[in-house]
């Protein structure tokens, strides 16, 4: 088992300094997407006439997604591109520079954290509304209150539950006597090692477990919950009321806007679930961590950092309502010949859907979000 692992190691590492090449150009033109996407995100979501529980969550998760990306950039232009080279040097890992790194390292797993467990508040407060659709506005200005709430809980128990994890990233100088030079390294974790500190072992479970595995597991309920209950109450509808084609058509709307949050959180499952598994190996298996878990690291980042920046195309294909918003406040104006027709159409059209969802509310239909 032992010479499988080592010959695997030797495969990863090799994809991995062949990938590295290229790791630091591709995450900051994905940052750069992601950043200038999610603030489409946060301006489009915020309007008047947006405001619901389930936008207001999507708006701070962009929020997240945004901080995770500002991270990355200097991050990887300077550990990347400016210095591509494995080896370490003075002025690659000097002391401002490792502790930048220590620095992001800690924000992204917060960050991280705020993200998946919003996902997962996500899931929740969409199921809720589906089980119990709005009925007054004071129901729905109350569960808008109690998700401002959670997401502020969200973003102070995640800065607070990763104190452990803080600590636990040290920088250590060393001394090459030969050149004299003093270069700055991360503390080595030995995870999967005999002599591995306790304290490390039950931070890496914390984070595993908190962070990765219970928000994945919840996710995976809430959302398997939602797809069942949304067909459910479409087939019921259907059947009992004998809805029009119109109604049909908002019916269709109002699942797609499901289908939407669901591929959302089934992004965030591919992207974190096997992330737990990995830091689960590391911590259990003899050198899973130097092995497997670090040559993936490039990889893992990637992966989350697409994630962080391919909502905005979700929303675009899957939401008529927010496309049209997005659509009106950025778009018309590049159009001078027809700037009218196009605004009055789009103005037109948000205010039915507008209509659409307060007429929902009374007749105890599903409110359309997003």
């Amino acid at each position: 088992m032992a010479a499988n692992q080592s010959v695997t190691g030797d495969h990863l590492f090799t994809f991995a300094k062949s990938y590295a090449s290229f790791h630091g150009y591709i995450s900051i033109c994905v940052c750069v997407f992601g950043i200038i996407t999610n603030i489409f995100n946060i301006i489009v979501l915020t309007r008047r006439h947006m405001s619901t529980p389930v936008n207001i969550i999507l708006s701070w998760l962009a929020v997240s997604d945004i901080i995770t990306m500002m991270s990355y950039v200097p991050f990887s232009m300077h550990f990347y591109c400016m210095y591509p080279d494995v080896n370490k040097t003075p002025d690659k890992n000097s002391k401002s520079w490792m502790t930048y790194m220590t620095f992001h390292i800690n924000l992204a797993a917060t960050t991280h954290t705020v993200s998946i467990w919003l996902c997962v508040l996500l899931a929740i407060v969409r199921f809720i509304h589906i089980r119990s659709p709005t009925k007054a506005f004071a129901t729905r200005r109350r569960r808008m209150t109690q998700s401002k709430v959670l997401i502020l809980l969200i973003y102070v128990w995640s800065a607070i539950s990763l104190i452990p994890n803080y600590m636990s990233n040290e920088l250590q100088e060393n001394l090459n006597p030969e050149s004299n030079e003093t270069t700055y390294v991360l503390r080595d974790l030995r995870l999967g090692k005999n002599d591995t500190d306790a304290l490390v072992l039950v931070n890496v479970w914390m984070y595993a477990v908190t962070a990765k595995l219970v928000p994945c597991l919840l996710m995976s309920i809430f959302g398997s919950l939602l797809i069942y209950n949304i067909h459910v109450k479409i087939r019921h509808r259907r059947k009992v009321l004998k809805i029009s084609g119109a109604n049909s058509m908002r019916l269709t709307e109002h699942s797609r806007t499901t289908k939407m949050l669901v591929s959302v959180i089934l992004l965030f499952l591919i992207t974190e679930l096997p992330q737990g598994v990995l830091i689960v190996c590391s911590a259990t298996v003899k050198d899973f961590f130097d092995t497997v878990y670090l040559p993936l690291g490039d990889v893992m980042d990637i992966v989350a950092l697409i994630n962080n920046a391919v909502n905005f195309i979700l929303y675009c294909t899957m939401s008529t309502k927010f496309r049209e918003t997005f659509v009106h406040l950025f778009c018309t104006c590049h159009f001078p010949h027809s700037n009218e027709s196009i605004g009055y159409t789009l103005t037109d059209r948000l205010a039915k859907l507008d209509s659409h969802s307060n007429n929902n509310e009374h007749q105890n239909h599903i409110n359309h979000v997003v």
